[in-house]
């Protein structure tokens, strides 16, 4: 699960929003023949283009010129969610449970700011609209080898959402910027706009997809995964390979490795050998998963037989008083 929030550096979002919500229709005007989608919220599903750049236009008590007056927030499943999503739910379903879940994130969104009376989407102003199409850029790699060119649509399911949310509260008196990163270290900072963060924001909805859906992540799938192969210390690679190592040994990694790996990647444990300690109780249980033998298609696996205790004869000879215990 693929969550983003636009920082301001390279969106336009301190003036209307006006070009952003008529950017978002570009598929309703592209693709004619396909059911156009609306624009929707917690509140309802009918939005047409104008409410949206209205109320978020209206939005805007004491912000300066310079100052943001909204954000986008990007959540983008992958090939396999999205596949789970049309198994579960049928193509026509998916998309239905698709923007549900596009509330429930939004009401993450709302709690990672730890503000007063800001606790659900209900206390935000925001739009979303379901795109099911992408289209490649300058910065895709198929554009810079040659093997596809700008403009042209990306194969399979690329269904995602786009959310539109003010800077401003409901009450148009509460400033909120997801864009703030001290994270509540900095106190009458986050007294001013909300201690946010990104990371924690961005697992509560992978966390989220797979509670609400009953998806099974694998280790590689996680976000924790990716953080510390993008960003880790070699301590935490380490403990990541650690963690690895056990995987194919394990036939239900989510009880225990996923937990693991999400600690890694918040730098709970010094090294490996500390991680397996923190575990405690269950370090046995994964230490047993470690040591289990690789199966060998084939190949016959033997239990080990014990070692007998060696024994001298008197009138045997070395090999003789062995025998075949070895």
């Amino acid at each position: 699960m693929y969550i983003n929030i636009t920082d301001s550096k390279t969106a336009d979002n301190k003036g209307s929003s006006g070009q952003l919500v008529n950017y978002l229709e570009k598929e309703n005007k592209l693709h004619l023949k396909e059911l156009p989608e609306q624009w929707f919220n917690h509140l309802g599903q009918q939005y047409e283009p104008y409410q949206v750049r209205t109320r978020i236009d209206k939005n805007i008590a004491k912000l300066g010129k310079d100052d943001a007056k909204f954000f986008l927030v990007n959540i983008s499943p992958s090939q396999k969610e999205l596949k789970h999503l049309e198994d579960k739910f049928g193509e026509q379903g998916m998309s239905e449970m698709f923007k549900k879940y596009a509330v429930k994130v939004m009401d993450e969104y709302a709690r990672n700011f730890n503000r007063p009376g800001i606790k659900t989407s209900k206390d935000l102003v925001w739009f979303a609209k379901l795109e099911h199409h992408r289209y490649y850029t300058h910065n895709d790699k198929e554009v810079k080898n040659g093997t596809k060119k700008r403009g042209e649509l990306k194969q399979g399911d690329q269904s995602h959402i786009q959310v539109i949310v003010s800077r401003k509260d409901l009450t148009n008196k509460i400033k909120l910027s997801p864009m703030n990163s001290s994270r509540g270290r900095n106190v009458e900072h986050s007294k001013k706009i909300g201690q946010f963060d990104r990371v924690a924001f961005k697992q509560c909805g992978e966390h989220l997809f797979d509670k609400e859906f009953g998806f099974e992540r694998g280790l590689k799938e996680t976000m924790a995964y990716a953080n510390i192969q993008k960003n880790g210390t070699l301590e935490q690679r380490i403990q990541l390979d650690t963690l690895s190592a056990g995987v194919p040994f394990n036939h239900d990694p989510n009880k225990l490795i996923l937990e693991l790996v999400q600690d890694v990647s918040n730098g709970m444990f010094e090294s490996a050998s500390t991680m397996l300690e923190v575990v405690g109780s269950t370090v046995g249980k994964f230490l047993d998963i470690m040591l289990e033998p690789v199966y060998t298609p084939g190949k016959a696996q033997t239990p080990e037989q014990p070692k007998r205790k060696k024994k001298k004869k008197k009138g045997k000879s070395h090999e003789q008083s062995y025998g075949h215990s070895m």
